[in-house]
């Protein structure tokens, strides 16, 4: 298969990147980059708020790859949801992830609860920013996170570029449907974060069954049926060994039936919290 997508933008994106959520700053995030990166991973998912910027910037430079040979991904913090702090805040993760531009920019969050009586505002206010940032040079595409259509219709109503991807909570026990079609109409690009639910994938009994059958992993049959579905699957390990077998996947396909029975298994593994209720 086809190992990049291409965005509404024309430019191309890998289709499986590596994440970084809840891996703590430091050694162990270093070491957990460096190691996807040689065994072949191109694309880096970090945020400002996930506090690892700077050891992901560190792997990188270890890595000795060609910077036009990765893909990296951040996020603007919720704080952060003004012109000026937007503007600000680009520059921060540019210093700390040590880079000259950004492949992909953010917006982490629709509504963070300090500012939500103007989300509408706070969002076209960052995205100014974003998008002069690009005129700029200084990111290569932009887009949102947990954004549902409600939030991109406002933003619609302002932008001078259009969102390119929508990085969201996907995986067999949330599709988040409605959404995704949304996306899809949209010529927006589907991010799954938490494409293994958080680790509770793999205690669901089925999977283990299809792991066998394919003699895969559960989370190679997870990620593979991601990439079915035309999502981008962002999984985390600190595990040298699973962050190895994650990327792993292009060498095998699942067969129409075990699709259906995977797309069955809604609500084993959690869900979607909704941005317009949740307390953060």
């Amino acid at each position: 298969m086809n190992k990049n997508y291409t965005l509404n933008n024309d430019l191309e994106i890998p289709v499986v990147g590596f994440g970084t959520w809840q891996t703590p700053d430091g050694e162990v995030a270093e070491l957990s980059v460096l190691t996807a990166l040689k065994a072949g991973y191109t694309h880096i998912d970090t945020a400002a708020a996930y506090k690892n910027e700077e050891s992901v910037g560190r792997a990188i430079k270890k890595s000795g790859l060609n910077r036009e040979d990765l893909y990296i991904t951040t996020k603007l913090t919720n704080p952060s949801h003004t012109y000026e702090d937007a503007q600000q805040s680009i520059k921060d993760s540019l210093e700390k992830l040590d880079l000259d531009y950004i492949d992909l920019y953010l917006i982490h969050w629709p509504n963070p609860v300090t500012s939500r009586h103007e989300w509408k505002k706070r969002n076209a206010d960052s995205w100014r920013a974003m998008e002069e940032a690009v005129d700029a040079g200084l990111i290569k595409s932009i887009g949102v996170s947990n954004f549902h259509p409600h939030h991109i219709d406002a933003l619609l109503e302002t932008a001078r570029i259009k969102p390119a991807v929508n990085q969201i909570l996907l995986n067999p026990s949330d599709m988040q449907e409605e959404l995704v079609r949304y996306n899809k109409k949209h010529d927006i690009l589907s991010e799954a974060y938490s494409p293994l639910g958080t680790g509770k994938i793999f205690e669901v009994e089925s999977l283990k069954d299809l792991a066998s059958k394919y003699n895969k992993t559960v989370a190679q049959v997870v990620i593979r049926w991601s990439l079915h579905h035309g999502f981008l699957p962002l999984p985390k390990s600190v595990t040298p060994e699973r962050i190895v077998s994650n990327f792993d996947v292009y060498d095998f396909e699942l067969s129409p039936e075990d699709i259906a029975l995977i797309d069955g298994l809604k609500g084993t593994a959690g869900s979607a919290i909704d941005p317009d209720t949740t307390n953060f």
